[in-house]
């Protein structure tokens, strides 16, 4: 058994901000990660064309900026060598393919046990420290829903964490699920390869413009959020008009609204809706009944034939799994449940960082808030 001071659970740009801010402080750590890299949902598990949709200096992580040269939305490519650079500067030693099977902390030690398998030996390790920070973050484990008849479907079926670029599907029917910004935009990049793509917009959706999203950044210093709200909705109306004919509707609440209250982002349009509005993109917006071969039937009572199927609907965050005797922290869908500001900070030297659905800006806040605390307890 090797005891820590803290423990990081998870590799990603949560943990890695938390290691940054750990060393700042000097404060001894490791870091457990069940991938074989940093950051894997960049490195593996993302589609080419992805670009941050906020602006460089949103998300930087702490201590560190982005180089002067890089462009203000940042393509996949460089974000990942910020990542790589980012880690060497730190000194960031996380132990890869350890993938934690139980954390649980013990009262007479005052101690958290973390055992974790490692994916090289098969073995259980096991660990222990005083301080332990859940960073697994957001996206852990790929979701897709059950259909009946998938299994029926004849065509190829991916999750949007396998679809890396459209060019692989020109002239085929592709069908999206999910109206997410992944799903919206690899819409937008299956499009743009000539794949003949429809998505699946079932809820009221809020559309923006990068630059909305900057207006709306320097406004919100000045203007009561209701008022914000009413202010961006005018201008995507301007911007975008009555997108109903084509198959979207606008909620009823504003988009920072929801953000604030349900973690629901506003889309980050880069080019869809002009593709939907061309016809190059079809709007189904009836949930998918079942499925039988290659033929969708839809609860609408129509039915189309695909070729391919991608999901872009989501993860399920596993941290009730094995993440014992926390009834306080943590949700059991795997986010924060104390209201921020003091969300971070659970009982028993238990924290979590980037669960709380506020961006590389937050969880880097967060992190910084955790280091501080776990050094005035030291």
């Amino acid at each position: 058994m090797q005891e820590q001071v803290a423990i990081i659970v998870g590799a990603g740009t949560s943990g890695l901000a938390m290691a940054a801010c750990l060393s700042q402080q000097s404060i001894p750590y490791i870091i457990l990660e069940r991938e074989d890299c940093i950051a894997p949902l960049w490195k593996k598990y993302s589609y080419d064309r992805l670009h941050l949709h906020l602006a460089k200096e949103l998300c930087e992580l702490p201590y560190m900026s982005f180089p002067a040269s890089y462009p203000k939305y940042v393509p996949k490519n460089m974000f990942t060598q910020y990542l790589d650079d980012y880690v060497s500067h730190f000194k960031i030693s996380p132990m890869y393919q350890r993938n934690v099977e139980s954390a649980e902390y013990n009262e007479v030690s005052k101690r958290w046990f973390v055992k974790a398998r490692n994916a090289s030996s098969g073995e259980v390790e096991i660990y222990c420290a005083k301080f332990l920070v859940v960073a697994t973050g957001e996206t852990t484990n790929p979701y897709i829903p059950e259909v009946e008849g998938l299994n029926t479907f004849t065509g190829e079926v991916l999750h949007s964490t396998q679809f890396k670029s459209g060019k692989d599907f020109k002239n085929k029917n592709v069908l999206v699920v999910g109206a997410g910004n992944s799903g919206m935009e690899i819409a937008l990049d299956l499009a743009n390869h000539g794949a003949k793509t429809s998505i699946i917009v079932r809820s009221p959706i809020h559309i923006l413009s990068r630059e909305m999203m900057d207006f709306a950044r320097i406004l919100v210093k000045y203007l009561k959020p209701s008022l914000l709200d009413s202010l961006v909705v005018m201008l995507s109306k301007l911007v975008y008009g009555d997108l109903t004919k084509y198959g979207i509707r606008r909620p009823t609440e504003g988009p920072f609204y929801m953000k604030r209250m349900y973690g629901k982002y506003p889309l980050i349009d880069v080019g869809t809706c002009k593709k939907i509005k061309s016809g190059e993109i079809q709007v189904l917006p009836a949930e998918i009944l079942n499925i039988r071969g290659n033929d969708i039937i839809f609860k609408n009572g129509k039915s189309h034939p695909f070729d391919t199927i991608v999901f872009c609907t989501g993860f399920k965050r596993s941290t009730n799994l094995w993440l014992k005797g926390d009834d306080y922290l943590l949700k059991e869908d795997g986010l924060a449940k104390p209201n921020n500001p003091n969300h971070w900070k659970g009982k028993n030297g238990l924290y979590c960082v980037g669960l709380l659905q506020r961006g590389f800006y937050g969880a880097s806040t967060e992190a910084q808030n955790i280091a501080n605390d776990i050094k005035s307890i030291m």
